[in-house]
């Protein structure tokens, strides 16, 4: 007798073309995924007979409308979410800007891995559709003169940005190399970057296969949507992602049809992101005491009511998208009580390399205009402020096409080295 193991489960997300259409089976876009645990199943409202009998017992017991919810949680790391992060964030993922070339650039040292490149009149950052918060790499540095190829291909997190003047840090803590280029450098945004749009917002349905291949059985629900997601980044350890799933239908399939997708990717191969590589800005100012970083981003999704003449719910529903999170700091000063207290808003973005690397892959997050809601104390010893914090609606942003300004018009943006 075969007893099913959960390390013998392989789980593979599609995206489906419209509701009510599972993903083709060949489907060459399906993704196996990585995860710590993965469930999904079938529920039913019950209905339990009334009845008054003589025999004194539950006459009748009827299944009525389904569900096919499940979560999903695992470690965090750079591409193996991102068909689930757009889905949530109702948008497809966009290939990161490109500025220059151009050779009037200068890079100088502020201060330990702060750094300011500047133009002496050519560079266009902003028209080119750099943000703050973005990680850019740059290429073109060379020998001649002073041998700055050690500012090429090295991850770098904008802080503050004009048309002429990107300033910014060097993510693994090295400093640049001062020089006046006059070889032409070029500035990249990494990977590719998603946020929650101001508008022309996509809509994801996704089928999802349960493969136990050691019993040879699929579970495939379909007419999915991811309705959160929560990230996790304590001090030690890695730091986790959940996501929850709300899903309407499926199709349960034996031997002969299991598995079902038959042309899914492998899983992902980047690494793990390490909160002890990772960088947080609150209001401008790096955080080299903070203790943990935990994020939540709610689709505020429900599945519809049901009606007469099948079980099946006749869809789901989305909500506005809130962000909601919480940083725990060292209590040195009255930075952030006071930005509390005086209901300042704040830029907060954090960046998850999964090594110091110059050039390793990341995952980061921005979000331009926050709120901390509070901060509160408490410790046996060393004391911590844990200061909850909301995101909300840069008004003041672009939408990343026509770009005019050096921030976007959403709530939250991620950006992923390896998407």
């Amino acid at each position: 007798m075969t007893i099913a193991n959960s390390v013998n489960k392989n789980v593979i997300v599609g995206v489906q073309s419209a509701k009510g259409t599972v993903c083709a089976a060949d489907l060459a876009t399906a993704q196996t995924m990585r995860f710590t645990k993965f469930t999904q199943n079938q529920t039913n409202e019950t209905y339990t007979s009334n009845e008054m009998r003589p025999d004194k017992q539950v006459g009748d017991v009827n299944l009525g409308p389904q569900s096919m919810d499940g979560s999903c949680s695992g470690e965090l790391s750079p591409a193996t979410y991102k068909t689930f992060m757009a889905a949530l964030l109702r948008k497809a993922w966009v290939a990161g800007e490109v500025s220059g070339p151009e050779s009037d650039f200068t890079i100088a040292v502020t201060s330990g891995a702060a750094f300011t490149l500047t133009s002496a009149a050519n560079a266009t950052f902003i028209t080119d559709g750099l943000k703050v918060g973005d990680v850019v790499r740059f290429t073109g540095f060379v020998v001649t003169g002073t041998d700055a190829r050690a500012n090429n291909d090295h991850n770098a997190l904008i802080t503050a940005l004009t048309e002429t003047v990107l300033t910014g840090v060097f993510l693994d803590g090295v400093a640049a190399v001062a020089k006046a280029e006059t070889e032409a450098v070029t500035v990249t945004v990494v990977g590719k970057k998603l946020w929650i749009p101001p508008s022309s917002h996509t809509e994801d349905w996704l089928s999802i296969e349960h493969n136990y291949s050691d019993v040879d059985l699929s579970e495939v629900f379909k007419d999915c949507k991811i309705s959160s997601m929560a990230i996790k980044a304590p001090a030690t350890g890695i730091p986790t992602v959940d996501f929850n799933i709300l899903g309407l239908d499926g199709n349960f399939l034996l031997s002969a049809a299991s598995p079902y997708f038959s042309a899914a990717l492998p899983i992902t191969t980047t690494e793990a992101v390490l909160s002890g590589k990772a960088l947080i800005l609150v209001g401008g100012t790096v955080k080299t005491l903070a203790t943990s970083l935990d994020l939540d981003i709610s689709g505020n999704n429900q599945a519809m009511a049901a009606v007469i003449g099948t079980n099946v719910k006749p869809g789901i529903s989305d909500g506005r998208i809130e962000v909601k999170g919480t940083i725990s700091i060292y209590f040195e000063n009255a930075t952030e009580r006071d930005l509390f207290r005086n209901g300042t808003e704040v830029a907060i973005y954090a960046v998850f390399p999964v090594s110091d690397e110059p050039d390793a892959d990341f995952i980061s997050i921005s979000m331009p205009t926050a709120k901390l809601t509070s901060a509160t104390k408490d410790g046996d010893k060393e004391i911590i402020q844990s200061i909850p914090f909301q995101a909300k609606f840069n008004s003041a942003g672009d939408d990343g096409a026509t770009c005019t300004v050096n921030t976007l018009a959403t709530t939250i943006s991620i950006q992923d080295s390896a998407a």
